[in-house]
């Protein structure tokens, strides 16, 4: 077996036995691998392949920057479920020199889109519509946000940032077992879109383990990029292709949709929890308001003396989780097209606000939270996270939105197609594929951004990059990203630890709050049910991909010469923390 996915089956170990020792009320005791660790840079993703390419970019001398480049291209290719030329996302940044800045390179709603475009003729969202096929494809945005951040920040050429992906899709990739599960559990979508059952199925089957996946297609699509930037997607044969091929799919995106569409440089949201600098994703991100909304409301509390997972520190989280969810899924949006009440939601005075309406012996009902009533006046993704040894850290979080994203493929061009329409509101009151019940902010509209729940964070320690860290999950990354730092800073775990640890989520509607298995004992879920909480499944599992830079743990100890640590979320078997 590969040292690679021996490291990895090593970390799914670790999780299994972190759920095999739990105790007889069912509390899980830790048992985690150690973190990665390495002296000169790291690179986490959801795919071992895409970590290799990374790590390989920081040993030739490039930047956090180039590495992310590189890697955003080689999980085009080897993580096609959410990998992405066809999709949109984030990236979150802090230089060697101070600097904090953030790229947004979302989709946008077509040109010529409109409220009411999934809607029938009485009025109610047509089943389907909005996740799958054309009519579900946004304007593109990951080739864009990647050129725009290498051509300001990065140092090496474009070509050879790309020559790896283009290896992987011309000479192809071994599938493992977590690749070929990836391609298994959406079979039946895949099918049903001939130029992606081409590519995506073998024969009509699923690809097996041990099967080689040749993708020649995207390699002439990234082929086209690398010779001519952004253009090389959005104008000539690539172009022409993704627009036939949404006129025949009818779909809505034409030459003037690829033409317009740009990607933007914004400040990031920031805030700070016990003497810690956040750093993290704007709107149209709903993803680092939310979360230093939650970080705000939760410093008022002695997370580290109640204990990890006690009854009192889970209630209290899940109500500021409810509190900032209601925010986020009614005030925030696009902001080229909506006024974010920004300042509001991160003021440390309204924090307290929430705090003061969170009954600390009862639940809340999330139905009985309104907006203009006080204190409220006013999966499928991937992340990576890459430090260098120049003190830059970079954290990516892009997507298709649901797995394989629209299930259709531009054909022609290899690239899958997301189905990020599905992310504005549809309809007033109905919920969308995550369960999200959303407002007018975030309502369809030409060259609109929909909101997004991505949290790329990354946290800070006077002025230098601490903790790098991000995932998948829809809307359960913003909880995830809450979790996982909790867990280092108040809970002291080391970040393979952190990111082990089971997790619940909370999104004010629907109500009930979903757990995975043991992440409550026994004696703590009845006791938070007596308080009126109100408990489900999770949905599949978040990939988390965090780096810890000093020690395994805040406030450790180094491993010999090693200053960086990365932790791979055992819950995917596909991924790999690698350093050099």
């Amino acid at each position: 077996m590969r040292p690679n996915a021996l490291r990895r089956r090593a970390g799914a170990f670790a999780l299994a036995l972190l759920l095999a020792l739990a105790g007889p009320g069912g509390e899980a005791a830790a048992a985690s691998a150690a973190p990665v660790a390495a002296k000169n840079g790291m690179v986490v993703t959801a795919q071992h392949l895409a970590s290799e390419v990374g790590v390989e970019v920081l040993k030739k001398g490039g930047n956090a920057i180039d590495a992310a480049v590189a890697v955003g291209y080689a999980l085009a290719v080897v993580y096609p479920a959410a990998g992405n030329l066809g999709g949109g996302g984030f990236m979150t940044l802090q230089l060697a020199d101070g600097r904090k800045t953030f790229f947004d390179f979302r989709e946008k709603a077509p040109l010529a889109a409109s409220a009411n475009m999934f809607l029938d003729a009485a009025a109610n969202v047509v089943r389907g519509s909005t996740t799958t096929g054309h009519l579900a494809v946004a304007v593109p945005g990951t080739v864009a946000g990647l050129e725009a951040a290498l051509q300001k920040y990065g140092t090496m050429k474009r070509a050879e940032l790309i020559a790896p992906a283009i290896r992987l899709a011309e000479q192809g990739f071994v599938l493992e077992q977590g690749d070929a599960d990836m391609f298994a559990s959406a079979a039946g979508s895949l099918r049903a879109d001939p130029a992606t059952a081409a590519i995506f199925l073998n024969q009509g089957r699923p690809w097996a383990a041990g099967e080689r996946l040749v993708q020649r297609d995207l390699a002439a699509t990234l082929r086209q990029v690398a010779e001519a930037g952004a253009a090389g997607f959005y104008a000539g044969p690539v172009a022409a292709a993704i627009v036939a091929s949404s006129r025949a799919g009818k779909g809505l995106i034409t030459q003037a949709d690829l033409d317009q569409y740009r990607s933007r440089e914004l400040a990031p949201i920031e805030c700070d929890y016990r003497g810690l600098h956040v750093v993290s994703a704007p709107p149209p991100s709903s993803g680092g308001v939310i979360l230093c909304e939650m970080l705000n409301i939760l410093e008022g509390y002695p997370l580290r003396e109640w204990g990890f997972h006690s009854a009192a520190a889970v209630h209290v989280q899940i109500e500021a989780m409810r509190h900032a969810y209601f925010d986020r899924n009614n005030t925030l949006g696009d902001p080229d097209f909506v006024q974010n009440p920004i300042a509001r939601l991160l003021d440390k005075a309204y924090a307290a606000k929430v705090r003061a309406a969170i009954d600390p012996a009862r639940a809340a009902i999330s139905v009985d939270l309104k907006a203009g009533v006080g204190p409220h006046e006013g999966s499928n993704t991937t992340h990576y996270s890459i430090v260098d040894g120049l003190g830059n850290a970079v954290a990516v979080t892009y997507t298709l939105n649901d797995w394989f994203g629209a299930k259709v493929t531009a054909a022609g061009t290899g690239v899958l197609l997301n189905n990020e329409m599905d992310d504005f509101t549809a309809k007033f009151g109905v919920a969308n594929s995550y369960g999200l019940v959303q407002g007018e902010a975030n309502a369809i509209a030409p060259g609109k951004r929909p909101l997004s729940s991505m949290t790329p964070t990354i946290v800070t320690q006077g002025g230098k990059p601490l903790l790098v860290l991000g995932t998948p999950g829809g809307s359960r990354i913003i909880t995830a990203v809450l979790q996982t730092l909790i867990n280092v800073v108040d809970h002291g775990m080391n970040v393979q630890e952190a990111v082990d640890a089971p997790r619940f989520h909370q999104q004010w509607l629907p109500n009930p709050t979903s757990l995975e298995p043991f992440a409550l004992s026994t004696d703590t879920r009845r006791i938070l049910e007596g308080m009126g909480h109100v408990f489900t499944v999770s949905r599949p599992a978040n990939h988390m991909a965090a780096i810890l830079i000093g020690a395994p743990s805040l406030g450790g100890q180094p491993v010999g010469g090693n200053r960086f640590y990365g932790a791979n979320d055992p819950r995917r078997n596909t991924g790999l923390a690698l350093g050099h």
